[in-house]
């Protein structure tokens, strides 16, 4: 049976460095308005939005009957030289997770989105000439599977890569490159349907060719008019999401029906993550959850 989870992205709570930071809603009403909208999962969110020690995690969880499937950790995977700290990101988020009780939970690895302006700024509009180097592709690839080797050899929780606009793993060929690069025992894919959308692809037919290598969903809807009105101003990333980019689930172009039949058809099994990514004090976060909700539940979940 697919379990349906949020996470605190959709209430604002980014990995980003942002100016908006301070207008971040607290864990406390997050954690508390996804269980009151239906949902019996979350993600760990930025480290430190949460509690770090595992038993107070664990606590916060416990009271309000929610699971914990995951932690997002970005990496900046083009240089070797971060290779060794992203690994000890990871680990250390793998250590608070194990230690908790959430021994089936994943580390959901990824690029340091943003962080590169060219990436960033042509978010959803990426060209083969902003794209790697073979040998960059090789470092890549190396540093992934290092990290995601570190942690099941620690502590057996298996790691996920999330492909993500205005990071260098954006375009569908970008996406086939780094999995042909990797190991599929040791790297799954996190499949995001927003972002595969706004990165050029057709969810429906990445969830069909990866359907071995995909160990984590992520449901996200993408509105091509927002993007087409922020590619009208030369908008970067973050331009695209204030203006709704990833709008509610059925309101934009990702036929959620086809993958939900795909999902039941592959027999996938575990956790659906629903984000709707938004900026600090973007619009009513528990409204859309909730429409979220009934949304994934009139497609029969």
């Amino acid at each position: 049976m697919m379990k349906i989870a949020n996470a605190p992205c959709s209430w604002g709570a980014l990995e980003f460095d942002l100016e908006e930071k301070s207008e971040e809603i607290g864990f406390e009403q997050v954690l508390d308005e996804i269980k009151e909208t239906g949902y019996i999962g979350t993600e760990l969110g930025d480290w430190g939005y949460m509690p770090t020690t595992p038993s107070l995690l664990k606590v916060e969880l416990d009271k309000r009957h929610l699971d914990l499937l995951g932690a997002f950790v970005p990496v900046a995977l083009v240089k070797e030289s971060n290779h060794d700290a992203g690994m000890v990101s990871a680990l250390k988020v793998a250590e608070l997770m194990f230690n908790a009780g959430y021994k089936n939970s994943f580390i959901v690895l990824a690029d340091d989105n943003g962080s590169v302006p060219e990436r960033t700024k042509n978010a959803g509009r990426i060209t083969r000439a902003m794209g790697l180097t073979e040998e960059q592709w090789k470092v890549y690839a190396a540093g992934a599977e290092k990290i995601a080797k570190a942690v099941k050899d620690a502590y057996g929780i298996r790691t996920v890569f999330h492909h993500h606009c205005a990071g260098y793993v954006e375009t569908p060929e970008e996406i086939d490159k780094l999995m042909a690069l990797t190991d599929p025992n040791l790297l799954g894919l996190c499949l995001d349907m927003g972002h595969y959308a706004f990165g050029g692809g057709d969810p429906v037919k990445a969830l069909k060719k990866f359907s071995k290598r995909i160990w984590h969903v992520h449901f996200k809807d993408y509105s091509p008019e927002a993007a087409k009105d922020s590619r009208a101003v030369n908008g970067d990333y973050f331009d695209a999401i204030k203006r709704g980019v990833f709008c509610e689930l059925g309101k934009g172009a990702v036929d959620f029906q086809s993958i939900v039949k795909i999902l039941e058809e592959m027999r996938y099994n575990d956790w659906i993550v629903v984000e709707q990514d938004i900026l600090p004090g973007m619009g009513n976060p528990k409204i859309c959850a909730q429409a979220n909700r009934d949304y994934i539940k009139s497609l029969g979940l």
